[in-house]
Formats: C-alpha cells, structure tokens, sequence
C-alpha cells in the first residue's frame, strides 16, 4: 500500500464480538483484496472507510507477525462505528494506511516490561504482547507483566487469549474490575492503586500504558513517583485522530500532530506538550 490518500479495497472475514456488556465491542479480521498484504508495527493505525458513511482511524489489534489479515477492535460509539458494527463476514471496506509511528520494540529489547491497560485500551496493545510473547521474539525481552483493567467483568476484550499468554514463561497477568462481583476471582480496583503494590526494577523496566485519559494520567504519575524515568513510559493517543495524513488539524497539540508525530509518544515528550492531551 503505497499511496496513503488512496483507500484499498478489503473484505471482511471475521466478526467477533468481544464484550457482553452495554459497551459494545467488536473485533473485525479483515483481508486486503488481490492478496495484498499488510506491513504493520505495533502501535500503529489504519483509516477504515465506508463510502457514503465516513472515515475514522483505529489501531491495529491484531500480531504484526501475521500478514493475511489483520484485526481491528471497534467500539461502537458514532456514525462510521455504528456502521462497521452493522457489518458481517463478507463485506466490504476500505483501508488507508498504515499509518503513524510504533512502539519502540528495539529499544525495549532487554529490559521488563510492564503493560497497563483499561478496557478498550488492550487492543492498541495486544499486537505488541503477541510480538513479544511469540516464541521467535520471547528471550529478547525480560519479565513481561500486565495489569489489565476493565470496569466490570463483561467489558474485557479478548479474554481468550489470557490462557494462553499466562503460558508463556516468565509472563504474569493481573485482572481488575471497579468493583466487587459476585464470583470474580481477580482483583478489584483501579490500576494507579494496584501498580502500586506491584514489584519492578524501575531502572530496566518500560511500562506502556493504554486506556481512558484519566486512567492514563493516574497512572503515569503514580509511576513517576514510584521512580520510573519519564522516558521510559510509553502511551498511545491515538483517539484524538481523525485524517492520518496531518490535514485536518484535529489531533494538533501545541507543536505536534498525532497522526504523524504519534501516536505513541513518551511521557519525557507529553510532558514538553499541554496539558490538553
């Protein structure tokens, strides 16, 4: 995909349906057509069309190991959202990109790796985790852990992996929910409170975070003030974008736009940026 102006037609061979709450969440494996595929990092997004309708960004969810397909995990909330979510296997969608800057996968390489995310926020994740829990990929990293967040039980996405990732050595995996259920076997509360207990070497650990802006200032300051380097904690802003291509203007913060400056950026670097973020 060479011309990042010009959507690629694709077809969609999957549907998904990730939570049985009133936040509905569905994960899209979608193809490119004439056997294209698709070159992503982690951390990146695509605009996904549909004529007549609309455009919007969403990031990749999918391992960027597997070049057949990819996934996209879509909230319903909107116009193009709610007429994605009104598509089944078979049909067809338009795609732009890839777009944006990744996750610094190399530099990360040797050191631990905490991952932090609430609800929705996994997905722009989960293509990293899948990178690093692959086997071609495992003894490059050190302890792998994750604190994953939702506000109940029903509102977690891709609960079918986390069998599979707690298998992986030297990976550990932490749910929690705002508040107690009945039957809930893992944790309750949120993430800045529960990071807190955690143990880390916060000298060879990265933390990436994803999630709800709250959710992401709470805990990035608890990390700063358990001694994280600033430089050393990763996010992705990637809800704020609307063109990918730096046109429109929407996603401009201070100097920077997201589109092409993002979306993962540092907290040394969102720090520079105002608050607005």
């Amino acid at each position: 995909m060479n011309n990042s102006y010009v959507p690629v037609k694709a077809e969609i061979i999957e549907v998904i349906q990730e939570t049985s709450s009133d936040v509905d969440i569905k994960t899209f494996k979608i193809k490119l057509v004439d056997d294209e595929k698709m070159d992503f990092l982690p951390g990146q997004f695509v605009e996904l069309s549909i004529p007549g309708v609309g455009e919007a960004p969403f990031g990749f969810a999918s391992s960027p190991l597997e070049r057949n397909f990819f996934e996209l995990s879509i909230k319903k909330t909107g116009l193009v959202t709610e007429a994605v979510h009104n598509l089944w296997a078979g049909a067809t969608v338009w795609i732009r990109g890839p777009f944006g800057n990744s996750f610094p996968m190399e530099e990360m390489e040797g050191s631990n790796i905490l991952l932090i995310a609430g609800g929705l926020g996994l997905a722009p994740l989960r293509p990293l985790i899948l990178y690093m829990l692959d086997e071609s990929n495992r003894d490059k990293y050190g302890s792998i852990q994750m604190l994953l967040a939702a506000r109940s039980s029903r509102d977690f996405i891709y609960t079918r992996d986390f069998d599979q990732w707690k298998e992986v050595k030297n990976t550990d995996i932490i749910l929690t929910i705002d508040n107690p259920e009945e039957g809930w076997k893992g944790r309750v509360g949120y993430p800045h409170i529960i990071v807190s207990e955690m143990e880390f070497d916060v000298n060879n650990t990265y933390a990436v975070l994803c999630g709800p802006p709250i959710m992401i200032k709470f805990v990035s300051a608890k990390l700063v003030e358990l001694g994280f380097p600033e430089n050393r904690i990763f996010t992705t802003l990637e809800m704020r974008m609307t063109c990918g291509v730096g046109k429109c203007g929407k996603c401009n913060i201070g100097h920077r736009y997201v589109c092409i400056d993002g979306p993962v950026f540092n907290m040394a670097q969102l720090s520079q940026m105002p608050d607005e973020y």
